[in-house]
């Protein structure tokens, strides 16, 4: 297999827009990944485009990529569509590689892009819900019900006024709670740091900032998780080109390199040691680069809430279980801390258009590798991780990435 390096990439902000669709929001940063790149649409080999929600959303199927691309003069090239939840893009980005490492192609393009936002809020929230096994689904939204839905007869606001996998991740986060103490000031923290981290990029939704005080008296919307603790819904693109190691210095003398890449789904036949999706997926990436968690400057990782953040800490392998709270107490994952996580603001801030999210990630970690993320930047940052799940079968994530970057 040969090596691959990000040449470039580029995303739109993400934000609720009315008057764009999947196209105009495609070639924004399909044309940012090919600027930065120094590198014209013509010398594109293949391209990948990853969307999970199109289908429910605007009824487009099918053939998202060649609709997306032809419009803007990307034609002619083989053309692959993944779908895979929020893993959607990050999926697309590991397709995009393996074509590159094998050798069949030498440029790639990776491009992610969803439109999320719709007057009609009963749709988006069937997109969240379709996520997960529709068979199981109403076994799924009694068991996930929240204290204060319990009562006889309550009928689940999940999947109407609010994301199925907010229930998902509140009643994770109470296991947590109860299991090691884990408290509602601890996920707010990390809420507060990531939209503080939100507020220093141009692309993030949002860019407020918030004290832990604020988050915690934001409205609540299932037990521990208030507003502030969750992912919003939004519209947007990312984009990344891709090329080999044999064409990559035509182009620049600092790539950005992709040591390692993992596409992992869950299992029934878990063992005791099994660290889930996300540990598995880290441990095989990590492996391929001939890393440890340890030597990772930065990181982006999924999260869709707050406490999501902080389990992904203990399932990486940042700490152990139990120890995620710590981790956030002692400022371990800020920016100027040992292992700055989520610097883009997160899904939280940043936003998150389901299938744009990988994509956006791996330009923050760029972005940061190449010393290029303004306020934000981690000082001497040179390896980074990207984190990806998207979809929930029987409490663990569907599919889940991770991607390690170097320079």
């Amino acid at each position: 297999m040969r090596n691959v390096a990000m040449l470039g990439g580029g995303m739109t902000r993400f934000a609720k827009y009315e008057d764009r669709g999947l196209k105009d929001l495609s070639h924004e940063a399909v044309n940012e990944a090919l600027k930065a790149a120094g590198i014209d649409k013509s010398a594109l080999n293949i391209a990948i485009v990853g969307n999970a929600a199109a289908g429910l959303v605007t009824g487009q199927e099918c053939i998202r990529a060649q609709v997306i691309l032809r419009s803007m003069g990307i034609d002619k090239i083989p053309m692959v569509n993944t779908e895979n939840a929020c893993a959607s893009s990050s999926t697309a980005l590991q397709v995009a590689w393996l074509y590159v490492a094998s050798g069949m192609y030498d440029v790639a393009l990776a491009l992610g892009v969803e439109k999320m936002y719709t007057p009609d809020k009963g749709k988006a929230m069937a997109t969240f819900s379709a996520g997960v096994d529709l068979e199981e689904l109403r076994a799924i939204m009694e068991q996930l019900k929240p204290p204060s839905e319990q009562k006889a007869g309550a009928e689940s606001g999940a999947g109407k006024s609010r994301s199925l996998f907010m229930d998902i991740y509140a009643a994770g986060a109470r296991a947590h709670m109860a299991k090691y103490g884990t408290t509602k000031e601890q996920y707010a923290k990390i809420a507060s740091k990531n939209h503080n981290n939100g507020s220093l990029n141009p692309h993030a939704q949002y860019r407020e900032r918030y004290t832990v005080a604020e988050i915690l008296a934001s409205p609540l919307i299932a037990e521990p998780l208030t507003r502030l603790m969750c992912a919003p819904i939004g519209d947007g693109a990312a984009a990344a080109v891709l090329a080999s190691e044999d064409v990559v210095r035509r182009y620049t003398s600092d790539p950005v390199w992709i040591r390692g890449t993992a596409l992992v789904s869950g299992s029934d036949t878990r063992s005791t040691d099994d660290d889930g999706t996300g540990g598995r997926a880290a441990h095989e990436a990590l492996k391929m680069a001939g890393m440890a968690i340890d030597d990772i400057n930065v990181m982006e990782v999924h999260d869709a809430s707050a406490p999501a953040e902080l389990l992904l800490y203990e399932d990486l392998g940042l700490c152990k279980p139990g120890e995620g709270g710590r981790l956030i107490d002692e400022g371990v994952t800020e920016i100027g801390g040992r292992v700055p996580v989520n610097t883009s603001g997160g899904l939280l801030a940043k936003g998150h258009p389901v299938g744009a999210t990988g994509c956006a990630q791996a330009f923050e970690i760029w972005l940061q590798l190449k010393g290029l993320a303004g306020e934000r930047q981690v000082k001497g940052a040179k390896t980074g991780m990207t984190h990806n799940g998207g979809g929930m079968v029987r409490g663990e994530a569907a599919a889940t990435t991770v991607h390690v970057f170097s320079v």
